[in-house]
């Protein structure tokens, strides 16, 4: 807390997945928060978790700098996605509202050999906070999960409690680094009041990097089930799945989301541990929680 009041915290995406971690946890760290609310489900989202609501869409960038001058905040802290190409629009308006620290939520898939159509706009994103005149920090998380919003570990729960067997593509040995979603909310958070962090990236994952056959043991563990690994050849899997996609089908799982499983994800979080002091669960005590969560 500061003589004058706690600090003042402006945050974008804040009615999502890893926004609501991030904003109960400013508000239990002390910060005074509002939130851009593009519509009035959002807007009654963020004031369930305790954030000021403030009319603003990323789209109009009339609206996000009035948001941001309203807001009164000396802090930007970015959830919203990097990958729609909102970075100037949300730079622009930070600068003229007088928000210097600036914190933004990229992603490790920037890394990706893959043609990913968002990948060429996130890269052109983290050079343009780069090139600001702003104190800024991007935080670059893994794979996020901890909870039904994940949308990948817990679908492969459900799917671990229904099939006795499962399809390992390239035989299931390449590396996976999933992080917790209040681990990473944790890591956010801490770059806020880090003045060491400034004008820094860091990669934020798991404890350690795993195989996707012992993420999928483990996953395993956590629901009391034993799955018997299939290896698939993974360019045939990739093929078979362009093809269904070709035709329109709609498909529990896309043939990018193949590649990208055969492809390594493991990444350096000793910057993140050493200037943070990030120190995430294991794998094994994450998807056990999250295992809870669900229902057989």
């Amino acid at each position: 807390m500061r003589p004058d009041g706690p600090i003042r915290v402006h945050v974008t995406g804040g009615s999502g997945f890893l926004g609501g971690f991030v904003i109960a946890l400013l508000i239990e760290s002390g910060y005074a928060v509002s939130a851009l609310a593009r519509s009035p489900e959002a807007a009654h989202r963020l004031r369930t978790l305790g954030a000021e609501p403030i009319d603003g869409d990323l789209e109009s960038p009339a609206s996000v700098r009035a948001a941001f001058a309203a807001s009164g905040s000396s802090v930007l802290v970015n959830i919203a996605s990097l990958g729609f190409g909102h970075a100037p629009t949300i730079i622009a308006a930070a600068t003229g509202a007088g928000l210097r620290r600036v914190v933004f939520v990229s992603t490790t898939g920037i890394f990706t050999a893959l043609n990913a159509p968002s990948k060429t706009v996130r890269i052109a994103a983290e050079q343009s906070i780069r090139n600001s005149s702003l104190d800024w920090t991007i935080v670059r998380p893994t794979m996020i999960y901890g909870t039904p919003g994940d949308r990948n570990m817990w679908r492969l729960l459900r799917l671990l409690r229904r099939s006795p067997v499962m399809p390992m593509p390239g035989g299931g040995q390449n590396l996976q680094q999933p992080v917790h979603v209040a681990d990473l909310a944790s890591a956010v958070v801490a770059t806020v009041g880090a003045d060491i962090a400034i004008g820094k990236a860091y990669d934020i994952g798991g404890p350690d990097a795993l195989s996707f056959r012992e993420i999928v043991a483990q996953a395993g563990a956590a629901v009391g089930r034993t799955p018997r690994p299939i290896p698939v050849p993974a360019r045939s899997l990739v093929r078979l799945l362009t093809l269904i996609e070709r035709t329109g089908r709609s498909l529990p799982i896309k043939a990018e989301q193949i590649e990208r499983l055969v492809e390594d994800k493991a990444f350096d979080i000793t910057d993140a541990v050493a200037d943070l002091g990030f120190a995430p669960r294991s794998f094994a005590e994450g998807i056990r929680s999250e295992a809870q969560m669900s229902t057989p």
